[in-house]
């Protein structure tokens, strides 16, 4: 089996977080968290990143509330993975996301306390959740 190159994202109004991953390892790691503007990212950024790594998946984090059911966020994560499908062509599938926020900084607070919690490291953090949660259901 070819190695799978996967981005993840972790969808925010203000930040995308965002992460690689390896199939092959099952793991992946924080790239980093590009600015949005209400939901809206730099599509010259996302395409740099597309181009520079290649991915043949990009899994995109689905805000739900913890019961299940779908709040303000969740049709917009959507509208996100519709358009990076739409734009470039590529495979997109949606990842529930409960919870990576707050294992995201419970995993960077562990590693180096209050100075890691900025808010570009805790996006990133969590679409490297995202990702080994797709792993792990994969």
């Amino acid at each position: 089996m070819p190695t799978q190159t996967l981005l993840g994202f972790d969808f925010g109004t203000k930040s995308i977080g965002v992460a690689v991953g390896q199939q092959l390892t099952g793991t992946a790691r924080p790239l980093t968290a590009l600015k949005a503007q209400d939901g809206t990212p730099d599509w010259n950024l996302i395409e740099r990143l597309l181009k520079e790594w290649q991915p043949d998946l990009v899994v995109v984090g689905l805000p739900l509330n913890m019961d299940g059911t779908e709040q303000l966020l969740t049709a917009r994560a959507r509208k996100f993975a519709n358009r990076l499908h739409g734009r470039f062509g590529i495979r997109v599938e949606l990842q529930d996301e409960r919870l990576s926020t707050v294992e995201a900084r419970a995993a960077l607070f562990e590693r180096g306390g209050y100075r890691a919690l900025n808010k570009g490291h805790v996006d990133a953090q969590s679409a490297v959740i995202i990702l080994q949660d797709w792993f792990d259901n994969h």
